[in-house]
């Protein structure tokens, strides 16, 4: 998304209409998939990130990773973004930030660090425009993400002219250089990091539309079919902040 697309009255006010016309939608069939692909196509092109192809699509090996969850964002019924989460352990290590930057990531995530990994941040062009407060909505799974899944960080990799986006959403920091993506022709990427066990209160606190229930957790992340793709160890906030009577 353009940073000229951020909203310029309060989020509270903006972003929270607009919240009641959200639908999260974890996409999982072909027809899903090809429309974020194109709708990705559409952002990137618009965008200047890449050239045109004849195919008008944009995906990778990683929409396949077991540790990933593709996501489109509706308004009133209709798809206007998209993003992809991975969730990040020592067992499961598959995402452009590893690829990238796994001289980083690597050692932390041998140590035992969980990390959330939002990517493939898309807008459908007009959409933007229209909705200014997207950006947020849409970087909103992301902090459901790191609540769900009780995670030390979470990770953005960032193209320049959007990490003042970051730092006064997420209070992220820089911890890696600008590094080619693959498939962009124009622009270099930055790993920032969110301390998201010290932040998240911050967060809320000027972010009140972050806020979401366990139901809400639930119904993003644990997939119909039963299948988990994070060790049993990474719990949901809410277990893993409980501490057993004496």
């Amino acid at each position: 998304m353009k940073s000229g697309a951020e909203p310029r009255t309060p989020l509270l006010v903006r972003g929270a209409g607009l919240l009641d016309r959200i639908d999260y939608r974890l996409i999982e069939t072909p027809e899903e998939r090809d429309s974020v692909y194109l709708l990705r196509y559409r952002a990137y092109l618009h965008g200047g990130l890449i050239l045109p192809s004849e195919s008008m699509r944009v995906n990778d090996r990683y929409d396949d990773a077991p540790n990933a969850w593709i996501f489109g964002i509706y308004v009133d019924g209709e798809l206007c973004s998209s993003l992809r989460i991975h969730v990040l352990t020592s067992e499961w290590r598959m995402s452009y930030s590893t690829e990238l930057y796994g001289d980083i990531l690597h050692p932390r995530l041998d140590r035992g660090e969980v990390f959330v990994d939002p990517a493939r941040l898309a807008a459908d062009p007009e959409k933007a425009q229209r909705f200014p407060e997207l950006a947020y909505l849409a970087v909103r799974l992301g902090y459901l993400a790191c609540d769900h899944f009780n995670v030390d960080t979470g990770l953005s990799m960032v193209r320049p002219d959007h990490q003042a986006f970051y730092r006064r959403v997420f209070l992220s920091e820089q911890i890696g250089e600008p590094r080619a993506f693959p498939g962009w022709h124009t622009m270099k990427t930055s790993l920032m990091a969110s301390d998201f066990r010290n932040v998240r209160e911050k967060i809320l606190a000027r972010f009140p539309i972050m806020r979401s229930t366990a139901s809400e957790r639930r119904r993003l992340f644990e997939r119909s079919d039963g299948h988990v793709p994070v060790p049993a160890e990474v719990l949901p906030f809410e277990r893993a902040s409980i501490v057993p009577l004496a």
